[in-house]
């Protein structure tokens, strides 16, 4: 096995070399080792689709990620620009809690209740182009777990609710970092009438949180951190904020993938780091940093992310610019960028 995956290695490198820098390769952080080292750029979603459409040089934009990743690279690539992802099965599973029919019915039944003008829909990066559409048309916006608190703050100056899809932990955690009481925020659970609330609910409530979340992040628990808080009382804990508001609070530090990255980069030689997102990054942190002591908070890993491996990765460079193409169409397009846009200008 070992032999055959040096071989392909060995394959992609020689593609690489004869496409030059016609070709991209973007490996989220969450990718296992052998794909990252591969990369051309690895990082988070957003900020690797935006280096690839910016690469004026690039024809052929490979996404080592999920789907709605890919997805982003495709609303902003250029026209002589072609995404490819090289497993068109490997999904979000938060991403795939939220589906269009189900938002535009939420959408309509807190605007019959309270009027359009006092909804502000905002989109979590993490979510199918038709969502973001769906805000860009609403004169919502995009955001990611860096900016999310500048995302809701905004919103909250254009209008006096938000209603945030799709991770509810996500919205929860920004809320309460901007002191919005526990009562005004509200799951809407799509799979009950009203989301699950009342008209008077929906009428006092300042954030609507969509009934979603990440396997990766909520699998955490405070149990967890006090195990870890025993066994290393020195270490500090440093989480996603996809995590539940529990095990956010019991943290030292919360932060976005990047965050959690330049978080381990910047503590001191024999630090002990506990992190609690995704274990291939961890594991490849501890890699990177041998005189630090780096831990996973528990295991958790993220089956989606997996499916991506040099067997694939080849498939789709031997098949450039032809197999596993991801495209949005050009009305979704459209409107996701008025929200991707809406991001940006903050």
């Amino acid at each position: 096995m070992e032999n055959i995956d040096k071989k392909r290695m060995e394959k992609i490198i020689e593609i690489k070399h004869r496409l030059g820098n016609k070709l991209v390769i973007l490996t989220h952080h969450y990718q296992r080792k052998e794909i990252v080292d591969l990369g051309d750029h690895r990082g988070d979603s957003f900020g690797l689709s935006q280096r690839a459409a910016k690469d004026e040089n690039a024809e052929y934009i490979i996404f080592c990620g999920v789907h709605f990743m890919a997805e982003s690279a495709a609303i902003l690539a250029k026209d002589h620009q072609t995404v490819q992802i090289p497993d068109m099965n490997a999904g979000c599973w938060m991403a795939d809690m939220a589906d269009s029919y189900q938002v535009e019915k939420a959408w309509n039944e807190v605007s019959a209740i309270v009027g359009k003008q006092r909804v502000t829909p905002l989109v979590y990066m993490n979510s199918d182009a038709y969502i973001k559409a769906h805000c860009g048309k609403n004169n919502g916006a995009v955001c990611t777990s860096s900016n999310a608190l500048k995302a809701f703050e905004w919103a909250l100056r254009q209008r006096e609710k938000i209603f945030f899809f799709p991770d509810e932990h996500l919205g929860r955690n920004t809320g309460n970092s901007l002191g919005i009481p526990t009562n005004q925020m509200r799951v809407w659970d799509p799979e009950k009438p009203l989301g699950g609330n009342s008209e008077s609910d929906i009428k006092n409530t300042k954030i609507f949180l969509w009934k979603g979340y990440c396997l990766v992040h909520t699998r955490f628990t405070p149990h967890d951190m006090e195990t870890m808080r025993k066994d290393f009382p020195d270490a500090k804990i440093v989480v996603h904020p996809e995590c539940t508001q529990e095990v956010v609070k019991a943290s030292d530090a919360v932060g976005s993938t990047s965050f959690i990255v330049s978080y381990v980069a910047d503590a001191p030689p024999g630090a002990t780091i506990i992190i609690g997102t995704e274990i291939n990054l961890i594991k490849r942190l501890a890699m990177e940093y041998p005189n630090k002591r780096i831990l996973p908070l528990k295991d958790s890993f993220c089956p989606n992310m997996n499916k991506i491996n040099l067997k694939n990765l080849l498939a789709c460079l031997e098949n450039i610019g032809k197999t596993n193409l991801v495209t949005v169409d050009e009305s979704i397009k459209k409107d996701a960028l008025i929200a991707l846009e809406n991001m940006l200008s903050l």
